[in-house]
């Protein structure tokens, strides 16, 4: 009878180095700062073991003895971008704390474009994610809460955060594949509404754009979108 594969192992949970033999050619970080590099400068879907290994000068089945798997990988890389959020001391004042994560956080996630597709619970409990968590948990201690409901929080803003920036990033890719400029693009695309409007079909939609107040600031929505969230948290009474 065919022996049972081994069962996957969360990559923290093996030993990076066993103190025998001699020292090995490469530590994770080195193989994650490596991967990060690649994404930094083409995208997720350019990192692979091979490509991996060849940043790092090294055959492609020696890199396995290191990471074991692409996912492993992946929890490499998240954790080393994780590592770059800044950690203070917390002012007692909960919702300015976690406006200031959630800014940083935008933040990481422009400086790595790639980092929103690896935003998952999957990859969450690295030893920088963990770190990153007791944070967010510490600039919590003045909210009357249960620690469920501030996990809560923080995955809720991390979420708003995550989806703001593919949204960002999204338009930017976009733009700049345009044939023309995205002055030009918006302006065929408002006409076209325009016209939509025009046949009163939309009565609400028409009151919506009467009331229009100018340029959109895409700041202070990001700003009330986590402003809203915060507010559901707010003690009652």
């Amino acid at each position: 009878m065919a022996g049972r594969a081994a069962e996957p192992q969360v990559i923290w949970a093996r030993p990076e180095r066993t103190g025998r033999g001699p020292r090995p050619a490469h530590t994770r970080a080195g193989i994650a700062a490596a991967a990060v590099r690649i994404a930094d400068a083409e995208g997720l879907d350019a990192v692979s073991m091979r490509r991996v290994a060849a940043e790092l000068g090294c055959g492609t089945m020696s890199l396995y003895n290191y990471v074991p798997r692409k996912e492993d990988l992946y929890e490499l890389m998240v954790d080393a971008a994780g590592g770059e959020h800044e950690l203070w001391e917390p002012s007692g004042d909960w919702r300015a704390d976690m406006l200031r994560v959630a800014h940083q956080t935008r933040a990481l996630m422009h400086r790595h474009p790639w980092l929103p597709r690896l935003m998952s619970p999957v990859h969450g409990f690295s030893p920088n994610s963990l770190r990153y968590l007791e944070h967010c948990l510490a600039c919590l201690d003045p909210l009357p809460a249960p620690y469920g409901t501030k996990l809560e929080l923080i995955a809720m803003l991390n979420g708003i955060v995550t989806t703001y920036v593919t949204n960002e990033l999204a338009t930017a890719e976009r733009t700049r594949s345009l044939p023309w400029s995205q002055e030009r693009e918006d302006a065929i695309r408002i006409a076209y509404l325009g016209g939509r409007i025009a046949t009163g079909a939309y009565p609400r939609m028409a009151a919506a754009f009467a009331e229009d107040a100018g340029p959109i600031d895409l700041e202070a929505v990001f700003d009330r979108a986590l402003g809203r969230v915060l507010d559901g948290f707010e003690p009652r009474g």
